[in-house]
């Protein structure tokens, strides 16, 4: 069995190496997670816009495309919990 913090790693190694074109959901799925990790990590406290810039910046690096519903939702989210976030979750929603 993985470990959580294990599964995270390896999520943001993926997301760090870039996805190609094409990509199977789950994977879009898990470099999307990666990303919306990182930008929840540090949010606390960031101008307004900073969250949007940040996601799409990681999201270009891991070579995913989001629309801009898709990340004005996430960082929506991301600026109203202050906390964990699933991104499945939240882009299912919409």
């Amino acid at each position: 069995m993985v470990s959580a913090g294990a599964a995270r790693v390896t999520r943001i190694a993926a997301a760090a190496r870039g996805y190609r074109p094409g990509m199977a959901e789950q994977e879009r799925l898990e470099a999307i997670q990666a990303v919306v990790d990182r930008v929840t990590s540090w949010q606390d406290g960031a101008t307004e816009g900073t969250v949007t810039e940040e996601l799409r910046r990681g999201a270009r690096e891991a070579g995913v495309d989001l629309s801009d519903d898709e990340v004005a939702r996430l960082a929506d989210v991301i600026e109203d919990r202050h906390g964990a976030v699933d991104a499945a979750e939240v882009l299912s929603a919409g």
